[in-house]
Parts: structure tokens; sequence; C-alpha cells
């Protein structure tokens, strides 16, 4: 497993943990949505590893930037209402 697969890896299991504190809270649509857009970029980045063809590997990896920045968007909900704060964000 390569450095980018390690950090996606923990990053999804963040996500994760965030969106099971985020049901305790009773937030579950949010917490839906982070946990596919989080945890969907890790499996795009471990997809590429097996990808059948440049192409295959590139459009892999275009998924996952699109799902982080999806995750990022949630994130920003998540503080602008005050759910979250600056510093649970991070």
């Amino acid at each position: 497993m390569n450095a980018i697969s390690q950090k996606s890896l923990k990053f999804g299991v963040r996500i994760y943990k965030l969106c099971k504190y985020l049901e305790e809270k009773k937030e579950y649509i949010i917490a839906r949505q982070l946990l596919k857009s989080g945890t969907s970029v890790g499996a795009n980045i471990h997809e590429a590893i097996y990808a059948q063809s440049d192409l295959d590997y590139i459009s892999k990896y275009s998924i996952a930037q699109k799902e982080c920045s999806e995750t990022l968007y949630w994130l920003e909900i998540l503080k602008e209402t005050e759910v979250l704060t600056n510093g649970e964000c991070q």
C-alpha cells in the first residue's frame, strides 16, 4: 500500500467516526452524505492500484478528487451551521 492509499484509508476511518458522532447528534442526512463521499475517496484510490489502463487510473483518481471536493462541501455546511466547530472540522 502506497502513502496515498494509507492516508486515504486513515481519512475514511476519521470520516466514519465523525459520521457516528453526527448520528448521535441526530444529523442523519448530512452524516449519510458525508460518509458516502468521504469513504469513496479511498475506495477509488484503492481501485486505481489495479487499474486496467492509464486512462482507468486517471479516471479513478479524478473521481477521488471530486469526492474530496464533495466531502469538503459537507464539512463546510457542518461548520457554517455550527453543528461542528472549526476545530472539529480539522
